[in-house]
């Protein structure tokens, strides 16, 4: 069985009867949208998914910052810049 990661599941069906209903119940929260009783989507506030992409992107850069700071690195004279 797969597992749903959100407080609220909805099936498909239901969310095309009731959506703005659903939205409201859910309040901010993530609503797991099942299809034949498996996970098929999440709907989630736009609020929390740009925090998730902005989280994503820091976490993107952290280990890019990471694997630089391993070198190698290029010595460069103040004048030749």
């Amino acid at each position: 069985m797969d597992t749903v990661l959100s407080h609220y599941a909805v099936s498909v069906t239901e969310l095309k009867r009731n959506y703005a209903g659903i939205l409201k119940q859910a309040d901010s929260a993530a609503v797991a949208v099942l299809n034949h009783n498996r996970p098929e989507a999440y709907l989630l506030p736009a609020a929390h998914y740009e925090a998730l992409v902005t989280r994503l992107e820091d976490l993107e850069d952290a280990q890019l910052v990471a694997e630089r700071a391993q070198g190698p690195f290029t010595e460069i004279s103040l004048d030749a810049l």
